[in-house]
Formats: structure tokens, sequence, C-alpha cells
């Protein structure tokens, strides 16, 4: 299933929107900051889907009944890219555990590459809800191999892709290879360059935010 979070019109489209504007890119804190917004909700939107326990709470002048979340998700997050938008949905499941994967590209001479996955900090991943983490979903070879790697080492109860702006390409892929997982996206664009960058896209969401890397 594929929720794509700009086919409704909301503040959502604002932030995407500066996201892909190269003037407003020059403002890396700005870059950083509308990653970290549509974290957030991204969060909020899929907080909508998750369990709920009805609850009683205590006040100074009596009890409110309500439904309180059951467990919160496991955020896992693909480096380093992936940092601000994890930082907004740690803003709203302030109380979430948290993954980190260390993976990239290694560019052959030939322009093809391969994915390379170095590093995995994790907690227990068993009969948890896991929400994996990488701003752009070009390929989808990268988020498929370290769900892959996750799903052979855990018993995932539950498993969701968050990503700003994903590649038709890329959703298919992830659609063949990870049929169980929940896709949610800021916005779907059609073309891959030979490079594998997405068209229009935003350029290199890692390099905006933190510096080009050598």
């Amino acid at each position: 299933m594929v929720h794509i979070l700009t086919r409704q019109n909301s503040i959502a489209n604002h932030f995407l929107a500066e996201l892909r504007n190269i003037e407003v890119q020059q403002d890396r804190m700005r870059f950083r900051r509308n990653l970290e917004r549509l974290g957030e909700i991204f969060a909020y939107e899929i907080s909508k889907t998750l369990s709920y326990e009805p609850m009683e709470i205590e006040t100074p002048l009596g009890v409110a009944e309500t439904s309180l979340i059951h467990e919160q998700p496991v955020l896992a997050t693909i480096l380093r890219a992936g940092i601000p938008m994890h930082q907004g949905m740690l803003n709203v499941f302030d109380q979430a555990d948290c993954a980190f994967v260390g993976a990239y590209r290694k560019t052959k001479k030939s322009g093809t590459f391969e994915i390379r996955k170095e590093y995995v900090s994790s907690v227990g991943l068993d009969n948890r809800t896991v929400i994996l983490v990488d701003p752009m979903l070009a390929t989808g070879r990268t988020a498929v191999l370290t769900c892959k790697d996750l799903l052979d080492e855990f018993a995932i109860k539950s498993l969701f892709i968050v990503s700003a702006i994903a590649s038709e390409e890329g959703i298919a892929h992830v659609q063949a290879f990870l049929p169980q997982v929940q896709l949610w996206v800021g916005d779907v664009d059609s073309e891959l360059t030979s490079k594998a960058f997405i068209v229009p896209g935003l350029g290199d969401a890692g390099d905006l935010a933190y510096g080009v890397k050598e």
C-alpha cells in the first residue's frame, strides 16, 4: 500500500516545495528543518493507523477516559540523509526506540553501483512496528536491502518505509520485493537519471543537509 502525502492539500505541500526549490536550498538550516517538519507530519499521519488501548487518566478534578497508543514504533534511519526526518518523527513519537543503519552506494568506474551496508545499531525488533526513514527512494535497492536484512534477523510485526520523494521505479521495486511493507511518501516522480537520481527530485538530500561528501 502506498500513501502519498501531497495528494491531499496540506501544509506539507509547502515544506516539500521548499525542499525542491533550488534557491531555498541555499539555506542549509531551512532544508534540514523542512525535512524535520515533513517527518513530524508523517509521524502524525502514521499514528492514526497504529493500535490504541483505552485508559483512564486522573486529573485534578476527576477521571478522564481516553485512548493511548499501545506501543510506540521503532524509528529506523538510513544515515546520513535520514537524520533530519528521523528527528521530526522522534519529535512526535517521543518515547520511541531507535535504530541506525549505515548504507551507501559504491559507484564503479563503469558508472554502475552496488549497495553496501556496513553498520547497524538497533534495539531488539521482535514483534515491534518498525518505521524506516529514507528521504529519497530512488531505485529502492537500499531500502529493500536494509529491510530484508532486518526481517531476516528479527520477527518484525509490521514495517513502514517513509520517504520525502520516491520514484515510480523505486516504489515498484519495493512492492515487488517487500509486498508487506506500507509506503508513505511525500510525492512521486516519474524519472531517474543514468546515475539513479530522481527527476525532478531535489538533488542529493544528504549533501544539501550536511555538505557535499567526497
